[in-house]
């Protein structure tokens, strides 16, 4: 083999191996910042299909009604502790360190984006509560086994009159 061979060589081993370095490299950062939308059920029970539950310290997001009389506010900071729950009867704790929405309440649909800190305990870094009355994110929406129907344009200009 000459020379200019063994460079042609050496030059395409290392353009592979760069490029395979660089897509494992972004494959691990997809993977790692990756959120998934679970139950309160699915995070005691595990999925339906799979029976996969969320290990400690993933990342994920878990929607569902925040259950009444559970809310517990620290008078001294926002640190604030509340359950959801779901219609399979799944329940969990979030705790969350920051202002919640305005709109927030019990009884009230929520998704909340955290770490699980616990099997049953989520340490929230985002709460969002519905916007109106008619509207539930369609994860929880879903996963409470609701349907919603969207009323077409006509018939809620009948019901705005």
């Amino acid at each position: 083999m000459n020379a200019r061979r063994k460079k042609r060589l050496a030059l395409a081993v290392a353009l592979i191996g760069g490029v395979a370095a660089i897509a494992s490299l972004l494959l691990y950062a997809l993977n790692s910042n990756l959120n998934l939308f679970y139950t309160p059920t699915e995070i005691v029970q595990g999925k339906k299909d799979t029976g996969v539950k969320p290990e400690v310290g993933q990342r994920i997001r878990v929607g569902g009604m925040v259950t009444v009389g559970s809310m517990v506010r620290d008078p001294n900071s926002l640190h604030v502790e509340f359950a959801v729950h779901d219609a399979a009867g799944g329940e969990i704790t979030v705790t969350y360190d920051d202002l919640l929405p305005d709109l927030f309440r019990e009884g009230q649909g929520i998704v909340a984006q955290g770490v699980l800190v616990e099997g049953g305990k989520l340490q929230a870094t985002e709460v969002l509560a519905k916007h109106d009355e008619n509207y539930m994110p369609p994860e929880v929406a879903e996963a409470m086994g609701q349907t919603h129907e969207k009323l077409d344009y006509s018939e809620q200009q009948k019901s705005s009159y």
